[in-house]
């Protein structure tokens, strides 16, 4: 409950109360184009997708099992190590993300101009979509664990730079060029900005349709590296133990 409903609550609240003092400070009306109540029903939303969207409990869990040796455990059941663990995190994440999604919905019966509700039901989906994406990545950082010692500093590092790159703590919009168009190409826009961005009218239709082909490229990707990597390391593994 502490994940799912009280820290993106909190944090939630922390950066309403941020850009509410930002336009108050400048004195603006309008910030990259968009208003305040634009920016505020970003931060509203952005948070509550931004738990949805990060993983580092099961990368955490899957990295221990390969320094204790327990993933042999796994790996003699009739399902893949990959398998095993993405069923458990597809079903922990869209569980916490009803859940999570509970609160800013109740505040827009009172706030109707923080989203649109016809759009709800493809940023949702985008956003569950982008978690095989993140999964992906994860499975990639822990495949390391083979090669590599402390693993673990990795998570930390690949969650804070995720935070920057998806639109978690501002608009990406707001990054000058060129580095926005770089930005945007990448698929990691569609864990937060771009559903949060279609939600509360700050982006049109065709940039769902462009996050869900740059999230299926990405898996592509991040899924022939993650397996590369696996397979390396399993016979690595499979010479010297755990």
């Amino acid at each position: 409950m502490t994940d799912a409903l009280i820290q993106p609550i909190v944090t939630s609240g922390v950066e309403i109360a941020l850009w509410g003092a930002i336009f108050a400070g400048t004195g603006r009306t309008l910030m990259a184009g968009f208003p305040r109540e634009m920016y505020l029903s970003y931060a509203l939303w952005a948070a509550f997708f931004a738990r949805i969207s990060t993983n580092w409990m099961y990368e955490y869990t899957m990295i221990d099992e390969i320094d204790t040796g327990s993933v042999n455990s796994i790996l003699t059941r009739p399902i893949s190590f990959f398998e095993y663990y993405l069923g458990q995190f597809m079903g922990y994440k869209i569980l916490t993300a009803l859940i999570s999604l509970v609160a800013p919905v109740l505040v827009v019966f009172f706030w109707p101009q923080a989203a649109i509700w016809m759009r709800l039901p493809i940023s949702f989906l985008l956003a569950i979509y982008y978690l095989i994406l993140v999964y992906t990545v994860s499975f990639s950082v822990v495949s390391l664990g083979f090669f590599l010692n402390r693993v673990h500093s990795f998570t930390g590092a690949k969650n804070m730079a995720l935070a920057m790159i998806t639109g978690e703590l501002f608009p990406l919009d707001l990054i000058p060029e060129p580095y926005r168009h770089w930005v945007l190409l990448m698929p990691f826009s569609s864990g937060v900005y771009v559903p949060v961005g279609y939600l509360t009218g700050r982006l049109q239709f065709d940039s769902i349709l462009k996050g869900f082909l740059s999230v299926t490229v990405g898996i592509l990707f991040f899924g022939l590296i993650s397996r590369v990597l696996w397979m390396r390391g399993r016979r690595i593994y499979s010479g010297t133990g755990a």
